[in-house]
């Protein structure tokens, strides 16, 4: 029950179909142990409470949220805190998702505007070992497909409690010889806190045209969202203890946003080539207050953050393939190119929205090129090995409303990556991969001068910074009995993105490393009865000293475990109950403050006929009061020191909250 996702030589008239991807044991078939595909099926039986949490189909990854539902998720993995993107690369048919010099945090991801029911399967990697991963692409990588067609066209009606309402709608129309599917998604949601009402008002579109020949497939999608929300943001404990708001409350009540992306992108491809090509128009409006009145005792801290751009892009890929006595070659050729027009991306000091003054405005232009180079050879029947050359280019022009902050910057650099697999039986199959990556840094931050803030002279910051690691794995599988893998690996960063609470954003830091150990495991005890367990663990450490500081790096999560349970019961019903929990984070340098840990369950169950679908979820089924994130940092607030207080904050997770759901298959 997998996958079939062609190979570039199986040719483009092959369709692509998925329906669980946890189901193909990939041996033979992957480069490393860390890699793997999700399908439709997968994605379908689990019970998510945002969108955004279809990334923990990635083994190890975390979605949480600090804010407003509207926005975009934090993201953990592999030691790192990624913020909203940093260090992971996130793209959709080739289409990146990843905003680079953004308003609210360099890499910023967010995956709102996808549709969990258009998703056909996404391709993941962990790790910097394929030669078509690029920027913020260290931790790993991974791929949305969507949906060509739809299997029958349907209609979905979800409610829940706390004012939830979600429609989804999808169709086919043919084209003459050709197709169209068409989608759409409406939800709103009031949330559970008691001086805030989300009021989230979030759409959706999606068209696909779809035109197939003898010889090859082109794809013409169209995808439009639009969203604004109220947000609850993080809170200090101590408003909490002292009985100033209940956990559910928040400082400042008028918090929030408007979020909205359109994109027109074309996929073309046959047995030789692939092209890509995109528009993206993306715009946010972010109003956001961690201190509370640390700065401002009389109005408060409460500032916009501004993004307004147009990206373009594109990819061609070339596919040779070539024996020499009993050795096979695939080589893919490609060059990518990616302009960022950014018109606006602005921070402003604001009351309830209002602004009152212009911290800084910039308009920027970021280019870049790439080249690559990805070989693969079938020395023998069981022994595989690849070798993969990149190089990127990266120029910025940024134009401050201060002049002394204007300027022009490039970089370049070249990443190798290599790797060699050995498959030991039917069964068993060995990895060992090394690989070089990086990250850009803002703009912004490249060719800075004077601190905005404080008119303090400042240092520029490099504008790609390397990242290296290596692992060895080991898969073993037998189809419908068990699949599982272990991957041991370690990451290092010539400088760190790291997440500033009191700032709410990204700054580069010292150079780190990362080591860890990863186990998946899915086992069959019968046809219908399934479990799968995912357990992550993490060492994470600055690899330089630092005067005043500690060596822990903030925010990273050492402990990772995921449990499931899927029971098709009979032909009619199933059930899935999932467990995620998360190890304490590491707070500060020292490691003087950790986060307690986290653990949620969700559960459902689906009533399911030939045209007839109802499902019940419960989400924190055991209405755990944990947090979905913290921080230490200073803030203050009304009547306390004006130097602030150090203290937590932290963002609750959503009680429980039942949802209902019924779909129809024309």
């Amino acid at each position: 029950m997998l996958l079939a996702c062609p190979t570039l030589a199986d040719g483009p008239h092959i369709e692509r179909v998925v329906v669980f991807g946890k189901q193909s044991d990939l041996i033979g078939e992957s480069i490393s142990a860390s890699e793997g595909v999700i399908g439709a099926g997968d994605i379908a039986q689990r019970p998510l409470l945002r969108a955004g949490e279809i990334l923990e189909f990635v083994p190890g990854m975390v979605v949480t949220q600090h804010s407003g539902s509207g926005k975009a998720n934090q993201y953990f993995l592999r030691g790192f805190n990624l913020d909203h993107g940093t260090d992971f690369s996130i793209t959709l048919d080739g289409m990146p998702v990843n905003m680079r010099t953004h308003g609210h945090g360099q890499g910023y991801s967010d995956l709102n505007f996808i549709t969990p029911e258009f998703i056909q399967q996404i391709n993941y990697q962990k790790g910097p070992y394929r030669a078509t991963q690029g920027d913020f692409s260290v931790a790993g990588a991974a791929n949305f497909a969507l949906v060509s067609s739809f299997a029958k066209p349907f209609a979905k009606l979800e409610v829940g409690e706390n004012g939830y309402l979600r429609t989804v709608a999808a169709t086919n129309i043919a084209v003459g010889d050709d197709s169209l599917a068409l989608g759409g998604e409406w939800q709103q949601y009031d949330g559970p806190w008691t001086d805030i009402n989300e009021d989230i008002g979030k759409a959706s579109v999606f068209a696909r045209y779809r035109k197939a020949t003898s010889d090859s497939v082109l794809h013409v999608t169209l995808l439009g969202y639009d969203n604004q929300w109220d947000a609850a943001d993080q809170i200090p404990l101590r408003a909490v203890q002292q009985g100033l708001i209940d956990e559910l409350g928040s400082i400042d009540n008028t918090l929030g946003g408007d979020s909205s992306r359109y994109s027109l992108s074309l996929n073309w491809q046959n047995a030789d080539w692939l092209v890509n090509a995109y528009a993206v128009s993306s715009r946010l409006n972010l109003f956001s207050n961690f201190t509370y009145y640390l700065e401002n005792p009389e109005r408060g801290d409460q500032f916009e953050q501004v993004d307004e751009r147009t990206l373009y892009g594109g990819s061609v890929s070339r596919f040779y393939s070539a024996s020499v006595g009993d050795t096979h070659f695939h080589l893919i050729a490609g060059l990518e190119t990616r302009f960022d027009d950014i018109r606006e991306v602005g921070l402003y000091a604001t009351d309830q929205r209002e602004r009152l003054g212009t911290v800084r405005r910039d308009s920027v232009n970021e280019y870049s090129v790439a080249g690559f180079l990805q070989l693969d050879a079938d020395l023998t029947d069981n022994l595989t090995a690849h070798a993969d050359i990149r190089h990127d280019y990266l120029a910025v022009d940024v134009n401050s409303d201060n002049e002394q902050n204007s300027g022009d910057d490039s970089d370049h650099i070249t990443s190798l990556k290599a790797g060699i697999s050995y498959i030991i039986n039917d069964a068993w199959q060995a990895y060992f991969n090394a690989g070089q990556s990086f990250h850009s840094n803002d703009a912004r931050g490249a060719v800075i001068r004077i601190d905005p803030a404080s008119g303090e002279v400042t240092n520029p910051v490099d504008l790609l910074v390397r990242g290296e690691g290596a692992e060895i794995g080991l898969r073993v599988a037998r189809y419908r009995y068990y699949n599982a893998s272990l991957s041991l690996w370690y990451l290092n960063n010539d400088s760190e993105l790291v997440f500033v609470g009191d700032a709410g954003n990204t700054e580069a830091s010292r150079a780190s490393q990362r080591r860890g150990v990863e186990l998946s495991v899915y086992y069959w005890f019968t046809a219908n009865l399934t479990t799968d367990l995912e357990l992550a663990w993490t060492d994470s450490q600055y690899r330089e000293d630092e005067e005043g500081e500690g060596r822990h790096i903030e925010g990273s999560l050492p402990v990772v475990a995921s449990l499931g349970l899927n029971w098709q019961m009979n032909d009619d019903w199933r059930s899935d109950v999932r467990l995620r929990y998360f190890g304490k984070r590491t707070l500060d340098s020292f490691k003087t403050h950790q986060s307690e840990t986290f653990t949620v369950v969700n559960a459902s169950l689906v009533y399911e006929t030939s045209q007839w679908q109802t499902s019940l979820s419960v989400l924190n089924l055991f209405d755990s009061n944990d947090h979905d994130i913290d921080y230490w940092y200073a803030s203050r607030l009304p009547g306390e020191p004006t130097q602030g207080t150090d203290d937590l904050h932290y963002h609750p997770i959503e009680p429980r909250t039942l949802r209902a759901a019924v779909s129809y298959a024309f």
